[in-house]
């Protein structure tokens, strides 16, 4: 996919698509469907059903609007792409958009598959098709019926067909394809301490609870049959520009590890602000993401003034589609880590938050969470967070997380991997 993001990079930052609660901003859904589709052309006349998805909307069958219009399409987790009329069209699968030569199209609705089968949004042949390909697709709303005009084509050549099934490996005991990777980042470290830990014992700040609650996720998740990558495994300083990098395309998800706590004038709140949160990339920022990231984003000081004038100098946002397209899996990953562990943190469940300001996470380019896992300023979490059984815990509840997430992208996609390996 690496030719397709080349492509739209230069107009991605103008005109970003946000995926939200499954629509895109702005986009109608189309009016009332017909029950049938009508594709009439020089081969013959095929009618396709409308199936009407709840979230997704009307779609009909694309292996039937392939085989009508003697067009082809190849998956490409977690796209798909289609030939029709010696044109590519792709579509992010779950998500209301589709490209066409180097353009971002808005739909209302969107790709999916049940089992082995796609379907496309009624919209692809009512509107997309007779706008973009008018000189070969006329649609009759009247009829409900796509025609197809001009003489015949000949078929797409074979590299266009579906790819030929795959054996896939043994599932591991816990339901997982083997092949999973995740990034593990213990948070600070070497002359960054992190936060001071108010109530840790002498000596102990935030990179010392975060280096041993990742080695002990590590353990859990090779022990789950899951690969692990660490950004360190002793008290070293690792870039905060440069973490999300060892989460590469092979990789499924980023995962860094925190301990939050109130500033000093916040005192007289330590002992009733506890509890954890769990943060994504995301524009829905609130005055305690903001809060939270000037708190991490202030290890940048550590780095010397190259990175800190490149902290202050990078508008953190959603900067292009790979980002937005993996906006969703990283808050199902959030939603997951916040209800596991929360069977086992005696503080307050703070759900999940947005922020479009942590520089780490903007760094990563796979789905990534940040785990604020307790307050040091409060005295039940800062016991919770430096006693060995409730880290062993809390490590433990995280991995469940993660290989609950993994477990549900590979029943979405029929695929092994969240990223999209080998694109």
């Amino acid at each position: 996919m690496s030719g397709f993001r080349a492509g739209i990079a230069a107009v991605a930052g103008a005109t970003l698509l946000v995926v939200q609660a499954g629509r895109t901003q702005g986009t109608e859904p189309p009016s009332a469907a017909p029950e049938v589709v009508t594709v009439a052309t020089a081969r013959g006349v095929s009618r396709l059903p409308v199936t009407l998805d709840p979230q997704a909307g009307p779609a009909i069958s694309g292996d039937g609007l392939v085989r009508a219009l003697n067009g082809g399409f190849r998956p490409d987790q977690p796209w798909v792409e289609l030939t029709l009329a010696r044109q590519t069209f792709r579509f992010l699968l779950g998500a209301p958009m589709l490209a066409f030569n180097d353009r971002l199209l808005p739909l209302a609705g969107w790709a999916f598959q049940v089992r082995d089968s796609l379907f496309l949004p009624l919209q692809f042949v009512s509107e997309i098709l007779p706008e973009v390909l008018g000189e070969r697709y006329q649609w009759d709303k009247a009829t409900g019926s796509l025609k197809e005009i001009g003489p015949p084509l000949p078929a797409p050549p074979p590299a266009t067909a579906p790819k030929p099934t795959v054996r896939q490996p043994a599932r591991l005991p816990n339901g997982l394809l083997p092949g999973h990777v995740v990034t593990v980042d213990a948070g600070h470290g070497g002359v960054d301490p992190g936060n001071p830990g108010v109530y840790f014992p002498r000596g102990v700040t935030e990179k010392h609870i975060t280096l041993q609650v990742a080695l002990l996720l590590r353990d859990e998740l090779r022990g789950r049959g899951v690969k692990v990558v660490m950004t360190r495994t002793t008290d070293t300083l690792i870039g905060l520009l440069d973490r999300g990098s060892f989460c590469t395309d092979k990789c499924d998800l980023f995962v860094s590890l925190h301990v939050d706590a109130l500033p000093s004038n916040a005192r007289r709140r330590y002992n009733d602000i506890d509890g954890f949160h769990t943060i994504i990339i995301g524009e829905q920022n609130t005055e305690e993401a903001d809060r939270i990231a000037r708190m991490e984003n202030d290890a940048l000081r550590f780095e010397g003034d190259t990175a800190a004038e490149v902290g202050e100098g990078l508008d953190f946002i959603l900067r292009n589609l790979q980002l937005n397209e993996y906006l969703r899996e990283s808050a199902r990953a959030a939603e997951l880590v916040q209800s596991e562990v929360g069977k086992v943190h005696t503080g307050t469940n703070r759900g999940v938050k947005q922020s479009r300001l942590l520089a780490v996470l903007n760094t990563a380019r796979r789905p990534a969470i940040l785990v604020e896992m307790g307050f040091s300023t409060n005295p039940h979490d800062a016991r919770l967070l430096t006693s060995r059984k409730s880290q062993q815990s809390l490590a433990a509840a995280i991995a469940d997380a993660i290989v609950e997430y993994l477990l549900e992208y590979e029943r979405k996609t029929g695929d092994g991997s969240a990223g999209g390996k080998g694109r």
